[in-house]
């Protein structure tokens, strides 16, 4: 196994977390891509390859202050993930992939001056999970109960800081007679994009009783003005905060609201 940064090879497949094979990553359109571009210059990422040049785990990081989360001069894990899936790429787990990225974050880190390297998981048994940050050192900073996410961090230094959570600050407001459907979306996660893809397009199913509104929270402005990172709102309801909903259901939760407008 050998750990390398990203190079201009292998962006397109970055773009599509690896799974550049699956017509469900497809629907998240270029939205990472876009994210990438504007963080290029701070946001860092390294793939594992396993001995044949097979690339099959990524971990993307950036500066925590470029993050959703609130904390300073430490870097923050947006995600690591290694290809575990039959199709496409092939089963990489298992085979220390995880750790060696995350290794190579914090040395990474360590190197540009960090004072320590935050990540966030969900207790849940799945995708980033906070139990296997803290079998890698990590301690927990913070939790947010109401979507189940907890923020870790490994320290540095002496003088290093807890990071906490960025709260919510408000919540979107609806236009009178009509539904109002926000999609908050950095476009660093292709799940959130999926998601925010899939209400796009199931708000142009119902004509003018239904306002999509996108918010672009990859300016870090906009996002401390709201406290949200990715997620869809019909109304002043969050309706995700897990794996992307199926368009069907979006679609659905959309359709009962606009039958209960007058």
């Amino acid at each position: 196994m050998k750990i390398i940064d990203l190079t201009k090879e292998h962006e397109p497949l970055y773009f599509k977390c690896l799974e550049d094979w699956s017509p469900e990553m497809a629907e998240s359109g270029c939205h990472k891509q876009c994210w990438f571009e504007r963080m290029r210059t701070s946001a860092r990422v390294k793939l594992a390859a396993d001995d044949d040049g097979n690339v099959g785990g990524m971990i993307q990081y950036v500066p925590i202050e470029e993050s959703f989360a609130e904390g300073h001069g430490l870097y923050f894990v947006l995600c690591v993930w290694v290809h575990g899936y039959k199709e496409g790429r092939g089963n990489f787990q298992k085979k220390g992939m995880g750790k060696a990225l995350l290794k190579a974050a914090e040395e990474d880190a360590r190197s540009l001056g960090a004072k320590g390297l935050a990540a966030w998981g969900i207790s849940l048994p799945f995708w980033m999970r906070a139990s296997w940050f803290r079998k890698q050192g990590y301690e927990v900073a913070d939790k947010d109960k109401q979507r189940g996410r907890i923020l870790l961090w490994k320290r540095f230094s002496d003088d290093a800081k807890p990071p906490k959570w960025e709260k919510p600050k408000k919540k979107p407001s609806g236009v009178p007679g009509k539904v109002t459907v926000t999609g908050f979306n950095s476009g660093w996660c292709p799940a959130g994009s999926i998601t925010f893809e899939r209400a796009k397009r199931a708000s142009s199913e119902f004509g003018d009783k239904v306002l999509f509104r996108h918010i672009d929270t990859s300016d870090r402005s906009i996002f401390m003005e709201w406290g949200i990172d990715n997620a869809v709102f019909i109304d002043d309801t969050e309706i995700t905060t897990g794996p992307p909903l199926t368009y069907e259901k979006i679609k659905k939760k959309i359709g009962k609201k606009v039958w209960k407008l007058k």
